[in-house]
């Protein structure tokens, strides 16, 4: 009996060596959320579990050439991009987004290394702003990130509206960063869902440690939860519930940021060997 096809996730993002974020994390949260990755990188990085020490972005020819490839190839269901280091890729990005537009657009604006130093510089986040974010279907930034893109000094709410009357279609605000604004700190994560008719919040435990990777695990999941037919609003949930797990089973490979473990729930390993 053949196996049944999984719906495709196409991932444009920075490759992370440590595979707490970047490709390889989303990679494995999408197929643990029942998608097959497609995956093409859009900058090479030099990091370790403390923080980022080098970007690398890759040409506009190669991130272009290579989703032309396989787009003639494979039936692709959702886009979702992460990280974007410079103009150029920036421009690839938009260029592959444009010529597919009936695919959903899942964005997380990945602008920040989890150990604190700048990936973006911010004549791309202008860019962005104006070009790719009329595109997008849900973006799902941290607090952090949304005051940068939104360039507000406002509210949450005024920050969310000023980017959906540039074209998002929804907003996924993320609230694991917000320690960094509360005195003293909350004892849950506020994750908050804007769309033009409401909003929707969920409250989860707010788990001890330090962490790499959460966004880029939440994001991946929920491109493949809407590449498989959810609807947003349970495709939210899904993810959200697989990003909080794999945080709960996250590994400390090195002597930084606690990596998530995606891929918790496959069994030990045995060999056959006797």
């Amino acid at each position: 009996m053949a196996t049944p096809r999984l719906p495709t996730v196409l991932v444009l993002a920075g490759h992370d060596p440590t595979s707490g974020a970047g490709l390889t994390a989303d990679a494995e949260a999408i197929r643990a959320c029942g998608g097959w990755p497609l995956t093409v990188p859009t900058a090479l990085t030099v990091q370790t579990t403390r923080d980022v020490q080098r970007v690398m972005p890759c040409s506009r020819e190669s991130i272009e050439s290579a989703c032309a490839a396989l787009f003639a190839d494979i039936e692709i269901s959702a886009i979702k991009v992460g990280l974007i280091a410079d103009r150029a890729s920036l421009e690839a990005v938009i260029a592959v987004v444009r010529a597919h537009p009936h695919l959903p657009l899942i964005v997380d604006p990945v602008m920040r290394a989890g150990g604190g130093s700048a990936l973006v510089p911010d004549d791309n986040v202008a860019m962005f702003r104006e070009r790719l974010l009329p595109l997008v279907d849900i973006l799902t930034p941290n607090r952090q990130e949304l005051a940068r893109l939104s360039a507000l000094s406002g509210s949450e709410v005024d920050r969310v509206v000023a980017l959906m009357s540039l074209g998002a279609q929804a907003i996924l605000v993320t609230g694991a960063d917000a320690w960094e604004e509360e005195t003293p700190v909350r004892d849950e994560v506020v994750h908050t869902l804007h769309t033009p008719d409401n909003s929707r919040q969920w409250r989860w435990p707010r788990l001890a440690g330090d962490y790499h990777g959460s966004g880029c695990t939440l994001a991946a999941s929920l491109a493949a939860r809407l590449a498989c037919g959810e609807s947003l609003i349970e495709a939210c949930s899904q993810a959200q519930r697989v990003a909080w797990d794999s945080l709960v089973h996250a590994q400390r490979p090195g002597g930084g940021q606690a990596l998530p473990d995606r891929l918790w729930r496959l069994p030990p390993f045995e060999s056959e060997a006797r």
